[in-house]
């Protein structure tokens, strides 16, 4: 267990946004979570859990103990005739443990590449893309309680995952730090190609049926030609989620606005493209001193250099009422504003 203080936590969240950690913990191990439970200062501290800083928007300093998450390690656990069970430590860079599975020859994480942040952040935003969702392919998960310090397993139905959402958002928020994740890749694979995205990719090349390799190389693609790499342009991915309405509500939009890009849902709900809804608003471009809107992805809010967190938050409100007023839809922010 490593203890800092005075930190600088804007190496460690995506959008680049200044803000400081009066204590920071680094966790490598189930271990070090039971030290700072039992430490008599540490343990008694108002805490907050910090992966790979790539869904928060940092608003002000840190008074709260930062605990950054570390714990590494990848490896397949087991070899099942219907699946693969494979793990990877919390502070696994998320892509990185998909290319892993892909050379190890266990597919079914594809359509998730190039996601950023780490892999113990992944189930408590459930992430997803191009029609797979963590929730789909997830086995368990191993944490350790902040108040008890004792390590717990937990499976799908304690997760209570949702569309950009998990019961660590709810009643386990600040209270677990989660150190391995457990996925379950079935076999035989087979690809998920329903999205747009991947069907053009399907007409350009003339590949029907592409390999797990394949659609990791077109995933990542399609990916870069949309969003900035944090490295070079600070941000934190999709900032709203795409809203899900009725069928009532998505034909009554397409009244207005035909061109809507819209997805039905296996359980008859529909969902809207957000950013096409903030583009149709003309908010593309635009901007809020450093803080902006990707000129290739109106769904993306991005950092032209020295935004603060107060910029990025008056810029998404703004976007907010802009998009409420011309389609009575209230954009719900995906990252964790701090």
């Amino acid at each position: 267990m490593q203890i800092e203080s005075g930190v600088s936590l804007k190496p460690y969240n995506t959008f680049g946004l200044p803000a400081v950690a009066h204590t920071l913990v680094r966790i490598a191990s189930d271990a070090d979570v039971r030290r700072v439970v039992d430490d008599p200062k540490l343990g008694r501290a108002s805490k907050f859990i910090l992966g790979g800083g790539s869904n928060i928007i940092l608003t002000r300093d840190m008074p709260q103990l930062v605990l950054k998450v570390e714990v590494r390690g990848m490896r397949i656990v087991e070899e099942r005739a219907d699946a693969w069970i494979v793990e990877a430590g919390a502070g696994e860079n998320w892509h990185a443990f998909v290319a892993y599975t892909l050379e190890q020859g266990c597919f079914g994480l594809e359509n998730l590449a190039l996601i950023p942040g780490t892999v113990g952040a992944a189930p408590v935003q459930n992430i997803g893309a191009y029609g797979v969702e963590l929730k789909d392919r997830f086995e368990s998960l191993d944490a350790v309680d902040l108040v008890t310090g004792r390590s717990v397993t937990l499976r799908a139905p304690i997760c209570r995952f949702g569309y950009r959402d998990s019961e660590f958002k709810h009643s386990l928020a600040g209270r677990s730090v989660i150190t391995r994740v457990r996925f379950r890749l079935p076999r035989p694979w087979q690809p998920v190609l329903g999205y747009l995205d991947i069907q053009r990719k399907i007409a350009e090349t003339g590949v029907s049926a592409p390999d797990a390799r394949r659609l990791f190389d077109w995933v990542c693609a399609i990916r870069r030609a949309k969003l900035p790499d944090p490295e070079s342009l600070g941000n934190a991915g999709s900032f709203f989620k795409n809203p899900v309405v009725t069928p009532e509500q998505c034909r009554d939009i397409i009244g207005r606005d035909p061109a809507i890009v819209h997805y039905p849902l296996p359980d008859g709900t529909v969902k809207l493209a957000a950013g096409w809804m903030i583009d149709a608003c003309g908010w593309k471009g635009k901007s809020v001193g450093q803080a902006a809107v990707y000129e290739k992805q109106a769904l993306v809010l991005v950092n032209r250099g020295a935004a603060i967190g107060a910029e990025v938050m008056t810029l998404a409100r703004a976007i907010q009422e802009s998009v409420y007023g011309r389609f009575g839809i209230r954009l719900e922010p995906e990252p964790v504003v701090v």
